[in-house]
């Protein structure tokens, strides 16, 4: 398929909370290096910041980012902050907290409720703004959630986030944070050659109650944080082959095709897939298509 001309409205828009965003965004982990967090080399600067710039071109309206997603040399936050400074209107930038690492990349414990506010201050200053639009919550096999969404749901009353999002997830958390505030996203990690029966039903859920589900790692599949993983089935390619299209792209409109209130956060550090990953979201699968490719994930269960 041709990747000319096509923006990320083509994907077609949600709502979060009262902020609409289109529903291909972009995820900046892939922006500081050729792996996410310390696995790889240090990206390229101007590159990285050409792609964030490239992005806002191409309509996309939705970012995802955290404080801990920086390499050797690079700093995610820093980087949207020196590209769309001062940001456009629409832009909603979406961040998460919970998860920690030190100045020499290492991962440290989980934060405590109380030091949530530390985190939300943090993204504040590397993204240079006065609240932030969305957070979300990300649990470190927490059994509970309730103490640590509840300390973000009272910086939220402070005026310090606008809305609240949990990541990371099973049903029952879900459950618990909707009886403390209102919930506007929940990303948990979810792509057509992992299935989970948990997570399928934390999108059932999503969709029940008018919450988006933005996926992780629906391009990467089993490679994750190491990068966009190249152990694609038959299913996958044969489909991409109908298309013209990568089977990225095939994964990433599957992703979208699993209900309206499903978003996409793909990322990357090479504008030529940047433009290839937005284009994936004026990718139609037929129902025959879809059927099987959901055969394809039921067999790898």
């Amino acid at each position: 398929m041709t990747t000319e001309t096509i923006t990320a409205d083509a994907s077609g828009t949600w709502t979060l909370g009262d902020l609409p965003v289109h529903r291909i965004g972009f995820g900046a982990m892939r922006l500081t290096g050729s792996a996410a967090f310390h696995l790889g080399t240090p990206a390229d600067r101007e590159r990285s910041l050409a792609v964030l710039r490239e992005a806002v071109q191409l309509g996309v309206n939705h970012i995802d980012t955290a404080a801990f997603y920086f390499s050797a040399l690079r700093s995610a936050n820093e980087l949207i902050n020196t590209a769309l400074a001062p940001y456009p209107g629409d832009l909603v930038v979406v961040t998460k907290v919970g998860p920690f690492r030190d100045y020499q990349g290492e991962w440290g414990d989980a934060a405590r409720p109380d030091e949530l506010r530390g985190h939300v201050e943090e993204n504040l200053r590397q993204l240079g703004r006065d609240h932030l639009d969305v957070v979300n919550f990300r649990r470190q096999n927490q059994d509970s959630i309730a103490e640590h969404f509840g300390a973000l749901a009272e910086l939220r009353e402070a005026g310090l986030i606008r809305h609240l999002g949990i990541s990371g997830v099973q049903p029952r958390h879900l459950a618990e944070a909707l009886e403390i505030a209102p919930v506007v996203c929940v990303q948990n990690r979810y792509a057509v050659d992992r299935p989970d029966p948990a997570d399928d039903e934390v999108l059932r859920l999503c969709g029940e109650h008018g919450i988006a589900f933005v996926p992780f790692y629906a391009v990467a599949g089993a490679a994750g944080p190491g990068g966009a993983t190249t152990a694609h089935d038959e299913a996958v390619l044969s489909v991409a082959r109908a298309h013209g299209a990568s089977p990225a792209q095939v994964r990433i409109a599957w992703t979208l095709h699993q209900g309206p209130h499903v978003l996409a956060i793909p990322g990357t550090g090479d504008p030529a897939h940047l433009a290839e990953n937005v284009a994936a979201g004026a990718l139609r699968l037929t129902g025959e298509e879809l059927a099987l490719l959901d055969a394809s994930r039921a067999r790898t269960a």
